[in-house]
């Protein structure tokens, strides 16, 4: 088992060694306030994960996810300025989300255009279509749109548990379900998937719009948490979410990787910056330290990928 998932394990004792460090040098870092917002921010980027480690799964990769955030962010935003009820713009947000989505999975399974083409593409297009439409305007959010209506440590609570829930759910349906092992088969052969009988180009096609209705949902529980839209929300979000899957041991080359991985790798990155904050050091190495962190996992994933051909 700990050979299967070394990967996994290996940044879980590095995540463990990193906590027990600030537990001695900055115990100030588990207060609980803090901690439980730090979680609450990174609530959304680990939706976003999921997602994009079911498309890296299927050997594909979606760039412009961050995009799709902010597109849905600021419909949701402007609804609820409208005075539109919570369901109605939870539905819109993870529907504009997905159809982003399902218009990437067209351009990719539909035309077989390479993916990493088609979301550089959207990416683009739908950030600077938001840049015309908004003109940088932020999108003021009314009081009772926050957290969802509860207090600030409820509404914290509740997006950190739909955020695990989530997870848990995704996680045993890609185990259980013959759709969730359909991305693992179709991204470890899409040819032998084929003619084992699936349909790659239909599996492609749902993984992209899972990520869109991912992007949209993350978007609400990040809007919630703040009382205005910023229309340039989402910048950098897809690096994140996809340096969470990789170096939470999802192949690069597909086929291989669990969300609980992922889980682990979003905590260990997203612990990097408070813990150089509290232990005083400069925070420039922050982008140092998690690039390093992501190409020793992609060198370990390389590594694996040879002495498995050989």
């Amino acid at each position: 088992m700990i050979r299967r998932y070394f990967r996994e394990w290996s940044v879980a004792f590095a995540l463990v060694l990193l906590l027990l460090g600030l537990a001695i040098a900055a115990p100030a870092f588990f207060e609980p306030q803090p901690l439980l917002s730090r979680l609450a921010r990174e609530a959304p980027t680990l939706i976003v994960a999921c997602g994009m480690t079911m498309v890296i799964v299927c050997r594909q990769i979606d760039i412009s996810v961050g995009s799709q955030f902010a597109v849905c962010s600021v419909c949701a935003g402007l609804l609820a300025a409208a005075g539109w009820p919570l369901p109605v713009v939870l539905l819109v947000s993870i529907g504009a989300g997905a159809l982003l989505g399902m218009l990437n999975g067209m351009l990719v399974a539909g035309l077989r255009l390479p993916s990493i083409v088609v979301t550089l593409a959207t990416m683009v297009i739908w950030r600077e279509a938001l840049r015309w439409l908004r003109q940088g305007e932020f999108v003021n959010l009314p009081d009772s749109f926050q957290w969802f209506g509860l207090s600030q440590r409820s509404g914290q609570l509740l997006v950190i548990v739909l955020a695990v829930v989530i997870l848990v759910v995704l996680a045993v349906a890609t185990k259980y379900l013959a759709a969730g092992r359909f991305v693992y088969a179709v991204g470890s052969d899409a040819e032998a998937a084929r003619l084992a009988g699936l349909r790659p180009q239909l599996t492609t096609f749902f993984v992209f719009a899972l990520m869109g209705a991912f992007s949209g949902l993350a978007a609400l529980m990040n809007i919630v948490q703040s009382p205005q839209v910023d229309p340039k929300s989402g910048t950098g979000l897809e690096l994140r979410a996809i340096a969470a899957a990789v170096v939470g041991g999802v192949a690069v080359s597909g086929g291989r990787g669990n969300l609980w991985g992922v889980l682990v790798g979003l905590m260990l990155l997203a612990c990097i910056n408070p813990a150089l904050t509290y232990l005083h050091v400069e925070a420039y190495w922050e982008k140092a330290i998690q690039g390093g962190i992501i190409l020793l996992a992609v060198v370990a994933d390389g590594i694996r990928t040879r002495k498995l051909k050989y």
